[in-house]
């Protein structure tokens, strides 16, 4: 049996995962990480786009976060995310027409267009379609 850690993934909202792990992947603010038993304490920014939880019975899951952080302590990863998700709960078309929204936004040179916020939904559409692909390639 593999050596785990505890992980809770929270949102502002909720509560998404709670459980033991072998592992956790996510993309930290300075490139993936990977995240299992005996790890060096950490705290590290998190990217838009998915993380992998590999569960003790060696199931993976895939979620969706919008940023935020993870901690490492011990015995114990959170995730503190400001929007998580489950991947399998991801609509890939809405995903895709909120990316081809954002896209005419920032081809759009009129003066009425905000570009920070428009580049901002442009990058999280591609993450949640990075997550989407994750769970397909996990699939196969």
């Amino acid at each position: 049996m593999a050596m785990t850690v505890h992980c809770d993934i929270v949102s502002a909202e909720e509560e998404i995962f709670s459980g033991l792990v072998e592992m956790v992947i996510a993309a930290g603010s300075e490139g993936d990480v990977g995240i299992g038993y005996g790890h060096a304490p950490l705290l590290t920014g998190l990217q838009p786009g998915p993380i992998r939880v590999i569960k003790q019975d060696g199931e993976e899951e895939v979620y969706y976060i919008s940023g935020g952080y993870l901690e490492v302590q011990p015995y114990h990863v959170s995730v503190l995310a400001d929007t998580a998700l489950r991947a399998d709960d991801m609509d890939e078309a809405a995903a895709l027409e909120a990316k081809k929204e954002a896209e005419q936004a920032l081809h759009n040179q009129s003066g009425e267009i905000d570009y920070s916020r428009a580049a901002a939904q442009l990058a999280e559409a591609a993450a949640q379609l990075r997550t989407i692909q994750a769970m397909r390639n996990m699939r196969k």
